[in-house]
């Protein structure tokens, strides 16, 4: 049987019209093909707009007029602005409660969902279900829960001898932590699944050794599961981190900014200033500062994720 030689099938498919050169542009070609679409929609959808936004944070425009060139104008009006200040304070106050009681909860709620438990399946399918439940509806009945006279909140808390209770979404103290205890709630079921798809790919071997060395569960779980969960917390905590910092939809249901300005977040500034208030240089210029804002947490926290790698 006669051999083909790495030559021999070279001459071939030169023969064949296939040149080493072309088959890189059609495998290029190919690439690009896949690519290309995805692309042109981050294009059109997301680069050309924060590139258009970066623009705009330098210029005066209601949309009835061209605009006009005001320079640093809008930043040193931001920077002056009461609201401003107080939005960024609740938008900080809001992640500040939202991302570690998420990741907190996520974790160790997928720690006992991984166990051969009677229902787990069902357990996880109920976790997951308020994420891909209408907001609106979530933010309604949560309203409802909270209310502060006839809601089941407080007449529990009533029940169980605490007269003074909050007033939750009336008041200006508690309407916060409301909204946290709500986007806990419905956020949870998304990284749970997260860090259940993480646990699943540590070995059964490392818990049966740490067994054999005498290692309690506490033990295995802080020299064991975190360790191996390492990469799962590092992509569920910058998730939580742009989720949290752009947080809008939420709160303008629940709260629509109130009481007062007690849970005024910077989406929400943007959008009054923008859309409500017809100045789009101004919301940009607010836009921009969320954005680097939330760059460098980003930038932070891959930085010390890579100083924990070496």
């Amino acid at each position: 049987m006669a051999s083909t030689t790495p030559s021999a099938v070279h001459r071939r498919s030169r023969r064949a019209g296939h040149s080493p050169s072309r088959q890189r542009r059609r495998t290029t070609l190919v690439g690009w093909s896949f690519i290309l679409p995805n692309f042109l929609g981050f294009a059109t959808l997301t680069l050309v707009p924060v590139i258009a936004s970066l623009a705009l944070s330098f210029m005066a425009w209601n949309s009835y007029s061209p605009p006009e060139w005001v320079g640093l104008d809008n930043f040193r009006r931001m920077i002056g602005n009461d609201t401003f200040w107080t939005a960024l304070r609740n938008t900080t106050y809001y992640a500040v409660g939202h991302i570690p009681l998420t990741l907190a909860a996520a974790l160790g709620f997928a720690v006992l969902l991984n166990q051969k438990l009677k229902g787990v399946r069902f357990l996880r399918t109920a976790f997951f279900f308020p994420y891909i439940t209408s907001l609106v509806a979530v933010a309604v009945v949560w309203n409802m829960l909270f209310s502060p006279e006839v809601g089941p909140i407080n007449q529990f808390l009533r029940a169980i001898g605490i007269d003074n209770v909050p007033g939750w979404t009336t008041s200006t103290t508690w309407a916060m932590p409301a909204v946290i205890i709500t986007s806990v709630w419905r956020d949870l079921g998304y990284y749970l699944i997260l860090y259940l798809a993480g646990l699943q790919t540590i070995p059964g071997e490392l818990y049966e050794a740490a067994k054999v060395d005498g290692a309690n569960a506490w033990q295995r779980f802080w020299q064991i599961t975190v360790p191996s969960l390492r990469p799962t917390t590092f992509f569920v905590l910058i998730m939580l981190t742009i989720s949290s910092f752009k947080v809008f939809d939420l709160i303008q249901i629940m709260t629509e900014g109130g009481p007062g300005r007690s849970t005024l977040v910077l989406s929400q500034l943007i959008f009054r200033e923008g859309i409500t208030q017809g100045r789009f240089g101004y919301s940009s210029a607010i836009a921009m500062v969320l954005f680097v804002i939330v760059l460098l947490i980003t930038v932070i926290q891959f930085r010390l994720q890579k100083r924990n790698e070496v």
